[in-house]
C-alpha cells in the first residue's frame, strides 16, 4: 500500500507542476469580514477562453483553499450570475471539473432534498443554488464566501473547459490518516499512534461529563405524570402539547439521528490513494451493501474486534444518560433501538418515492395499494407492541414542494405511466399554474392517505410522525397535511433559530404537536465543513444548540429537537459528498465537550421551558 500510494504521490505531482506552467493565470481570492469575493474578466484568467461555453461539458481548474468552509462559484454575462456553491477540500490542491449543466439547468433528479441539491466529486462537494441559465456569453466569473472565519482564502489554476471530467486529488497524498482523520490540517488534533488514541480513550472512560437528570425508563420527566397507556401518545396540557411516554409522565423528545457505528461510511472507490490505510470493508443497511467506515475501525480497536458493538451500545446508553439525550432519532443503528434502553424513532421506507419524478410516487398505480400495504406490514407489524418506540417518521425532505411546476413537466416528458395519464386527463380540463400546483397538492393527499392507512392497519399503537418537510413548506403543502392520518407535523429546519410566525402558521393550519426532525451547527476545521449552520468554534457551536432548541422548547406547540448527527461525517465525504463537523463525537469516538456541556445544561432546563417556567437563553453564538 506505501508503495502504491509512493506512485499516486509522484504521478500527481507531476500532474500539478504540468498544470502550474500552463498559461493561465493562478488567481487567488482572500476572503474576510470586508471583502467576501473578487469577480474576473474571463481574459484575465485566460485569454484562449471562448465567451461561449454551452458547447463544453465540464469547466475544470486545480484548487487549493485553506479553508473548508463553502464558496459561492459565479458565471457572469449581461442577465446576472449563474451559480453553484462549492465545498472543498482542505490544504489540498485538487483538479475538480465542475459540469456546466448545473449553471443551465436545475436539477430534477432525486427522491428527496438532498439528492436532488448536490452532488459529490472526488475532491469537493458542489450544491445546486437554482441559479441557472444560458452560458452561452460568459463574460467573468467570481468567487464569493458568505461569512469568512479567520480570513481563508483561495487559489485557482489552469482553468480551462474540457469536454471530459478530470477530477483527482493533486497533493498532498495521502490526505486521510489511518485513524480517518484529515492529515493536511495541521491545527486538527490527529493522534500519531494508536497507543496516543488509546490513551485519550482511557481518560474519556474516567472524565465523565454528566448533568442531574430525573428521567422515567422511557425518557419522561418524573415531575409530572398523567394518563398512561403503555404506549406514546401526545397530548395539550394547559395550552401546551407534549408527548406522554407510556407509564404517563410529560415526556420532550432530546434526540440525535445517526446514532450508528456504521453510519460514518467513507467514499473509497477510485481515490483509494487518499488514504494512509483503508479500513476494512463492513457490511450495511440500506441501499450500499458494503462501506467503509473509519469510525468502525476505530471502535473495534476502542472496543475489541469481538464485542465492541455490545460495548459501544453501553457506552452510548451511557452517554446519552449522562448528556441527557431521551431519543434514538433517525438512521440509528437498529440493533440499539430495539435493546429496550431508550425511546427511539424510525423512519419508513418503500413508499415508492421516484428519485425520477422529484421524489413523487405513483398512487395511481392499480399496484400502487399492494406495494405500501406490504412495506407497511414488513417495517410496522413486528414493533406493533414496542412500548420504547415513539413512532413513525413517513419519510424525509421531498423535493418537490415549492417546485410544483417543474414537477409537473418532468412528469408529462417521462415515460408514460399511471401518473402521467391522471396528470394529462386532469390537465385537459384547463392547463393553468393552479391547475398543475392543484394536481399536485391531489396527488400529495391520494399517496400520503394510502400510507398512512396502511401504518395504522399494522400498527394501531405508535404514533404518525409525519412527512419531515424541509425548511419553509408551501401553506397549502401545511393545509393539506392537518387531516391526513398525521398525529405530528413534522419538518427540518437549518438556521440558527425557528421563526415563532413559522411555527404559529403552521399550529393554526394543522392543530398539531410540531417536531423539528433536524438541525445543526458545526465549524470548519480538521478536514471538515461547518455545515448548514457555522460558529467560529467549539464553543460557540455549544451556544448555538442552547440558543436554538431553548426557544424552540418556548413554543407551545414543539415537542421535540432532533440534532443530525451523532458523529461527524468522514472528513472525505459521504456517499453525496457532505464532509461537515456537525457530531457530538468525533471520528476517533471521543466528544466534543465543549458542545456537550452547553446541551447538558439546556437538557437540565427544557422542562422548565417548556412547561413557561423559565424563560429560554437569549444568548446567540458567534458566527464570523
Amino acid at each position: 500500500m506505501k508503495t502504491l500510494n509512493n506512485y499516486f504521490f509522484f504521478l500527481n505531482a507531476l500532474i500539478l507542476i504540468v498544470s502550474c506552467t500552463a498559461n493561465n493565470k493562478s488567481i487567488i481570492v482572500n476572503f474576510d469580514n470586508e471583502t467576501n469575493g473578487k469577480q474576473w474578466a474571463i481574459e484575465e484568467i485566460n485569454p484562449k477562453l471562448p465567451k461561449d461555453w454551452s458547447t463544453y461539458e465540464f469547466l475544470t481548474f486545480d484548487i487549493f483553499a485553506s479553508s473548508t468552509q463553502r464558496f459561492t462559484l459565479s458565471l457572469h454575462d449581461a442577465e446576472g450570475p449563474r451559480r453553484i456553491v462549492v465545498l472543498p477540500f482542505q490544504n489540498a490542491w485538487v483538479r475538480a471539473s465542475i459540469p456546466l449543466i448545473h449553471f443551465k439547468e436545475r436539477n430534477v433528479v432525486g427522491h428527496d432534498m438532498a439528492a436532488i441539491w448536490k452532488t459529490a466529486l472526488p475532491g469537493m462537494c458542489i450544491n445546486f443554488t437554482g441559479t441557472v441559465g444560458s452560458i452561452n456569453n460568459v463574460d467573468s466569473i467570481s468567487f464569493e464566501m458568505d461569512r469568512p472565519l479567520n480570513s481563508p482564502h483561495i487559489e485557482i489554476k489552469n482553468l480551462q473547459l474540457t469536454m471530459n471530467a478530470q477530477d483527482s486529488i493533486l497533493s498532498p497524498i495521502p490526505v486521510v490518516n489511518e485513524f480517518g482523520q484529515w492529515i493536511p490540517d495541521e491545527s486538527g488534533s490527529s493522534y500519531k499512534s494508536l497507543d496516543e488514541l488509546r490513551n485519550r480513550w482511557n481518560e474519556d472512560d474516567k472524565n465523565i461529563t454528566s448533568g442531574n437528570f430525573e428521567f422515567s425508563k422511557y425518557g419522561g420527566f418524573l415531575k409530572q405524570r398523567v394518563r398512561g397507556t403503555g404506549f406514546f401518545r401526545t397530548e395539550k396540557i394547559d395550552g401546551k402539547w407534549w408527548f406522554v411516554d407510556p407509564d404517563g409522565y410529560l415526556f420532550y423528545s432530546l434526540g440525535s439521528t445517526g446514532i450508528n457505528p456504521g453510519i460514518s461510511f467513507a467514499r473509497i472507490s477510485g481515490r483509494e490513494y487518499a488514504y494512509a490505510q483503508l479500513p476494512p470493508t463492513i457490511k450495511s443497511t440500506g441501499t450500499r451493501s458494503e462501506e467503509n467506515s473509519f469510525y468502525t475501525w476505530n471502535l473495534t480497536r476502542r472496543y475489541g474486534e469481538n464485542e465492541w458493538i455490545d460495548k459501544w451500545i453501553q457506552k452510548t446508553v451511557n452517554r446519552m444518560d449522562q448528556w441527557g439525550f431521551n431519543t434514538i432519532a433517525n438512521w440509528s443503528d437498529e440493533t440499539l433501538c430495539l435493546s429496550q434502553k431508550k425511546a427511539y424513532v424510525k423512519n419508513l421506507y418503500g413508499w415508492g418515492f421516484n428519485a425520477n419524478t422529484m421524489g413523487m410516487p405513483d398512487p395511481y398505480d392499480p399496484k400502487y395499494i399492494q406495494l405500501v400495504d406490504s412495506s407497511a406490514k414488513a417495517q410496522c407489524e413486528p414493533l406493533r407492541n414496542d412500548p420504547y418506540l415513539i413512532g413513525y417518521f413517513v419519510g424525509n425532505e421531498p423535493p418537490w414542494p415549492g417546485r410544483e411546476d417543474e414537477l409537473i413537466n418532468v412528469i408529462l416528458k417521462g415515460e408514460p405511466t399511471p401518473l402521467q395519464e391522471a396528470l394529462k386527463t386532469y390537465l385537459s380540463k384547463g392547463d393553468t399554474p393552479e391547475s398543475r400546483k392543484a394536481f399536485v397538492y391531489e396527488t400529495y393527499d391520494k399517496f400520503i392517505k394510502i400510507i398512512n392507512a396502511a401504518i395504522k392497519k399494522y400498527d394501531p399503537n405508535h404514533l404518525n410522525l409525519g412527512l419531515r418537510f424541509g425548511g419553509n413548506p408551501p401553506v397549502e403543502l401545511t393545509k393539506a397535511s392537518s387531516n391526513i392520518g398525521f398525529d405530528v407535523y413534522s419538518l427540518n429546519i437549518y438556521d440558527y433559530f425557528i421563526d415563532n410566525k413559522l411555527l404559529d402558521r403552521i399550529d393554526e393550519l394543522t392543530s398539531l404537536p410540531i417536531i423539528i426532525g433536524e438541525f445543526h451547527f458545526g465549524t470548519p476545521g480538521k478536514g471538515l465543513a461547518p455545515g448548514l449552520a457555522q460558529t467560529i468554534n467549539q464553543k460557540e457551536r455549544g451556544v448555538a444548540y442552547s440558543y436554538y432548541v431553548e426557544n424552540a422548547a418556548s413554543h407551545p406547540s414543539v415537542i421535540g429537537t432532533h440534532w443530525f448527527q451523532w458523529l461527524d461525517q468522514p472528513s472525505t465525504g459521504r456517499f453525496d459528498g457532505e464532509n461537515y463537523n456537525i457530531g457530538f463525537l468525533d471520528v476517533t469516538d471521543l466528544p466534543y465537550i465543549e458542545l456537550i456541556n452547553e446541551a447538558i445544561k439546556t437538557h437540565e432546563r427544557i422542562l422548565d421551558i417548556h412547561s413557561g417556567n423559565i424563560s429560554p437563553t437569549s444568548q446567540k453564538a458567534i458566527t464570523q
